[in-house]
């Protein structure tokens, strides 16, 4: 499979008015994305993965490195990503179906054209018979299938998601997780995923890779060597298992590194009990 996505190289370093320091988030961060593949991000919280994802869709502009698709740099976002945030951001004035031909309308794609293609998708996610309910009349997993729809209508190359499932409650995270895979399969997406889950991210992809603390680094990437397609029922199975004790030893190795930097920067106990006047 030809390279997709590339990240070479990239650094990013934010400037701290406050305190006149500088905070580095990304360092030298190296990732490739095959076409069609399906690839996860996981590391410790606050390591930088959702910051990762935004240099990715040109949101932010790295200190140094460079984003290539298809061997060409990209500098800002562009129809070619689409992302897929945690919150669904959907516009409560319209419906189901109006949500999902807004990223048409803006592309100024042919009012009949449109329609058709916002039908397909609508019923590609499972929302057929909900094209004129309004947001705040379906579910929480139901307004993610919306979004996601929107995303997907625009026929974007790569589809950039982060936690799209962290606010829902675990039964339909699960459900959902299972839904994506069949429609990824149906849209032949490349997909760069950002999750907390450790076993999301084993059941829905290709590739985990493993970031380390901030900065973040790659620390390993892991090959995910699980039949396709996959049922839930594939997280009780050993193998499964054992790649999830592996990637969580990686993550925990990590956690462990953020706590004592944390404790090394507040100082002592008492230290830190005298600066909040204890």
């Amino acid at each position: 499979m030809p390279v997709k996505l590339e990240a070479r190289g990239i650094r990013l370093e934010y400037h701290q008015p406050r305190t006149g320091s500088r905070l580095l988030a990304l360092d030298d961060v190296n990732v490739q994305v095959m076409e069609g593949e399906f690839v996860s991000v996981v590391g410790p919280s606050g390591c930088g993965k959702t910051t990762f994802l935004n240099v990715v869709d040109g949101l932010i502009s790295p200190t140094d490195g460079r984003i290539l698709i298809d061997g060409k740099g990209v500098t800002r976002p562009g129809p070619d990503r689409a992302v897929v945030f945690q919150d669904a951001s959907l516009l409560p004035w319209r419906t189901v179906f109006g949500n999902v031909l807004y990223g048409l309308e803006c592309q100024g794609t042919n009012s009949g054209q449109a329609r058709e293609r916002a039908q397909q998708f609508i019923e590609l996610t499972g929302l057929a018979g909900f094209e004129h309910h309004y947001p705040h009349e379906l579910s929480g997993g139901m307004q993610q299938r919306v979004n996601l729809a929107r995303a997907l209508v625009v026929d974007p190359q790569i589809l950039l998601m982060d936690e799209p499932f962290a606010s829902l409650d675990a039964q339909t995270r699960e459900i959902m997780q299972e839904e994506l895979l069949h429609i990824w399969r149906q849209a032949k997406k490349t997909v760069l995923f950002i999750t907390h889950q450790i076993n999301e991210a084993i059941y829905l992809s290709d590739r985990v890779i493993v970031f380390t603390a901030r900065p973040a680094r790659v620390k390993q990437t892991v090959p995910i060597d699980l039949d396709r397609p996959r049922k839930l029922a594939i997280k009780r199975d050993p193998r499964f298992l054992q790649l999830e004790d592996y990637l969580w030893a990686l993550i925990e190795d990590e956690v462990k590194k953020t706590i004592l930097t944390d404790r090394s920067t507040r100082g002592s106990p008492d230290e830190r009990d005298r600066d909040l006047g204890i």
